[in-house]
């Protein structure tokens, strides 16, 4: 299995043992509870049913006699002793229902309609009719639910298209950061027109306006542009260090060219290390996982909590190894840049048009597994200083496990430039401590 940005094209359980026969007693299936039932034998004598109805009343001189049931033979006991769940009614039935309305219909004509209704497991009828969800507060949208989430976000995500100057083009989703019209998106989706080209921006409400690159950064697949008097709301932000595996999430963006379509799903997993990013430009991303539907065209789009708060900046899916780039879509298997790591690189693109990012100024061996083993150190580097050796194998960052390259690379990317890691390394079959103040690049 591999991974990949998001980069759109162009333009019934078995049946229960039967008890032996003999047995004291057998078990009906009851609602959901198991209840016992005495199967063979005279049952004791039970209290009566009824009591004195007021204080002082008597109670009866004559107790009811108690007349047994006939005894059951074996097949019998087994009969009473199960009761199967019954059967869901075949789709069929209400297929055919439905093609039966449509024909009435048609045969009808004149302006006469079908009424189509689905019936459910009881026979019922189950009208769907009734006036569509509208915009604004609505009863029937439940806070915290996806479609209060949609309602909230949906007028903020934007879908992007973009034109480079080698003919080049792709489609992609941002959102609106703040009140001057800057946009977050990927630097995947904006890269063709780095070097030339135009970038257009689609509201929610379908008006195209051309927007500028401020700045972006291959090294955290991340980009800004701006469009001046952008008739759109800004998002909320939420903190995705606070974000817990489990927890209801919501993607929004443009899959496949289809703005505005909203999935949901849950965080399925934290600190996934992810390379991604377009051609020659390789980012490393400590990525949120999530199996809410995101496909090519996602890129650049809002993963929200349930709170309509931005959590995270869909980049990323897993594809079927050896399926062709752009051609795999979701699988179950998406990935998002942490909002909190997103935020600092917007501000910094804001500020500059570009953005730095830490590094310990050694080279990995991108092969090895079983750590990150050290191929070169830079001379005058921060790893030098530290007293870090060519053939060194990194194993921890700060009691946190590395096992590959690029798990190593993204965990030094989630810090920022001055701040010391501790780093777990074993040097000829010994291990050592070493504390390395990060270095900087731009990128």
């Amino acid at each position: 299995m591999t991974v990949s940005a998001l980069m759109p094209p162009s333009a019934g359980a078995g049946a229960a043992p039967i008890p032996a026969p003999g047995s004291s007693s057998a078990y009906r299936q009851n609602g959901g509870r198991s209840t016992t039932q005495r199967s063979f034998g005279k049952p004791e004598p039970q209290e009566p049913s009824f009591r004195p109805a007021y204080p002082g009343q008597a109670w009866p001189t004559q107790q009811p006699t108690y007349t047994p049931p006939p005894p059951l033979d074996w097949h019998q006991q087994q009969a009473r002793a199960y009761t199967p769940v019954p059967p869901q009614k075949s789709n069929k039935v209400i297929g055919l229902a439905a093609v039966v309305a449509l024909i009435v219909g048609l045969i009808a004509g004149g302006g006469a309609a079908a009424a189509i209704v689905a019936l459910d497991n009881n026979g019922v009828v189950d009208d769907q009719s009734g006036p569509p969800i509208g915009q604004g507060a609505d009863p029937k949208i439940k806070t915290g639910s996806v479609s209060a989430v949609a309602q909230a976000l949906l007028p903020s995500v934007v879908q992007l298209k973009v034109e480079g100057a080698d003919d080049s083009n792709a489609t992609g989703s941002g959102f609106v950061i703040d009140g001057s019209g800057h946009i977050l998106t990927n630097n995947h989706v904006v890269s063709a027109a780095a070097s030339g080209g135009s970038i257009q921006v689609v509201t929610q409400k379908g008006k195209t306006s051309t927007a500028r690159l401020v700045g972006r950064s291959p090294a955290y697949d991340l980009a800004v542009v701006q469009v001046v008097g952008l008739d759109a709301p800004s998002v909320q932000f939420g903190q995705s260090a606070a974000a817990i595996v489990g927890q209801d999430v919501v993607a929004i963006g443009s899959p496949l060219g289809l703005a505005g379509t909203v999935t949901s799903g849950i965080v399925s997993a934290k600190n996934r290390p992810v390379t991604a990013g377009g051609e020659g430009e390789i980012s490393y991303i400590n990525a949120l996982q999530t199996d809410a539907a995101i496909n090519p065209g996602n890129s650049g789009g809002p993963l929200v909590d349930m709170e309509a708060r931005v959590i995270g900046v869909n980049s990323a899916i897993a594809t079927v190894r050896g399926a062709e780039p752009g051609s795999s879509g979701n699988i179950g298997l998406g990935f998002a840049i942490p909002i909190d790591q997103a935020r600092r690189t917007a501000q910094q693109l804001i500020a500059s048009g570009k953005a730095s990012y830490p590094v310990i100024g050694a080279n990995v061996d991108m092969q090895f597994e079983g750590g990150a083993r050290v191929s070169e150190v830079t001379p005058g580097s921060p790893a030098q200083r530290a007293g870090l050796r060519t053939g060194d194998v990194i194993t921890q960052i700060n009691s946190q496990p590395v096992d590959t390259a690029e798990a190593l690379i993204v965990a030094i990317r989630t810090h920022r430039p001055g701040e010391s890691v501790r780093l777990d390394v074993e040097r000829s079959g010994k291990p050592r401590q070493v504390t390395v103040t990060l270095g900087q690049q731009t990128g």
